[in-house]
């Protein structure tokens, strides 16, 4: 609790991020409501809304991250909740989390943040006027990539509603979890702090690259995301995209299958660096992702960075001539 701030009436502890989630999905509507969400969520989160949320008659809308106080327009009279991510995780855009609540308060609304990639360390997302905020504490909570873990964090006005749902759903961690996520809250600060130095070098290292078109990382000045970034964020962590300059899908794979210290993997969080490919084109509906070539989501883990540079352009150069 001491972690997230002042504004945190209690902390529930699940088994997942996605967990995490769903319990709070669950625990703030109903049938006949409706939800706001960003359209640049973890797609899992897109996934429970139009399975399971729309199989209980609650009503999903997805809007542009960028739309600010203009999301006033989506409002309905049962709108019940809004469900944002800062950053989106692969696609990395900044939605303006102050006043995105203000509008949402306003109407009666409760605002639900996914605050795994800054952490409360970097982010204390119930300061900035969010309800509730979750992590998924398999990352940079837990750190060494061997515990499933979640949490959800609220203030004490959603708080009473997030322990009631928790207790009639039986969701729980894992002892053996919860010891291993105290052993990793041990070392947040010096593992978040080199993600934060590393994976800010490697955007800019990589920015400089011509096989680089751009780089989704909203630490980056030039990223348009940034100056929110920098008013709401004490920090970044590893985790960032770049899109890549337009070659055939064959020649992305040559490129991952040629690294040697980037393992490949979905989640993210621990000491190790990743690296994976992703396309938003499916699933986005209030936005259109429609990059310049094709994307990869990487993960800057604690490995020495001359060692991951050098490990990129041994890639880069398959990328290259294939």
């Amino acid at each position: 609790m001491a972690l997230e701030g002042p504004q945190c009436a209690g902390v529930g502890l699940v088994p997942s991020g996605l967990a995490a989630i769903s319990t709070t999905l669950i625990a703030v509507l109903k049938a006949g409501d409706h939800l706001l969400v960003c359209d640049n969520v973890y797609r899992p989160s897109r996934n429970f809304c139009n399975g399971v949320l729309t199989r209980y008659g609650v009503e999903t809308t997805y809007f542009d991250p960028s739309i600010g106080t203009a999301i006033e327009t989506l409002f309905k009279p049962n709108t019940r909740a809004v469900l944002l991510e800062a950053p989106g995780s692969q696609s990395f855009e900044m939605p303006d989390i102050p006043a995105i609540a203000v509008v949402a308060h306003g109407h009666g609304a409760l605002v639900i943040d996914d605050n795994t990639w800054a952490t409360p360390l970097y982010h204390r997302s119930l300061d900035f006027g969010v309800d509730i905020s979750i992590q998924a504490a398999t990352k940079y909570i837990g750190g060494h990539s061997d515990i499933m873990f979640g949490t959800i964090s609220a203030n004490a006005k959603a708080w009473p509603i997030i322990a009631e749902t928790i207790r009639l759903l039986g969701v729980c961690a894992g002892p053996d979890d919860v010891f291993l996520a105290l052993r990793g809250m041990r070392t947040l600060a010096v593992r978040l702090a080199q993600h934060y130095r590393s994976g800010l070098e490697m955007a800019r290292w990589l920015a400089t690259r011509s096989e680089v078109v751009r780089v989704l990382h909203p630490a980056l000045e030039t990223d348009p995301g940034h100056a929110i970034w920098k008013r709401d964020f004490s920090g970044a962590s590893g985790l960032f995209s770049i899109v890549l300059k337009p070659k055939p899908q064959a020649a992305v794979d040559t490129l991952l299958d040629t690294l040697k210290l980037f393992g490949m993997g979905y989640s993210w969080g621990g000491f190790e660096s990743l690296a994976i490919p992703f396309d938003c084109t499916d699933y986005r509906s209030a936005t259109k992702w429609a990059p310049e070539g094709p994307a990869v989501r990487l993960h800057i883990g604690l490995e020495n960075v001359d060692d991951l540079k050098a490990d990129l352009e041994r890639g880069f150069a398959a990328f290259n001539a294939a």
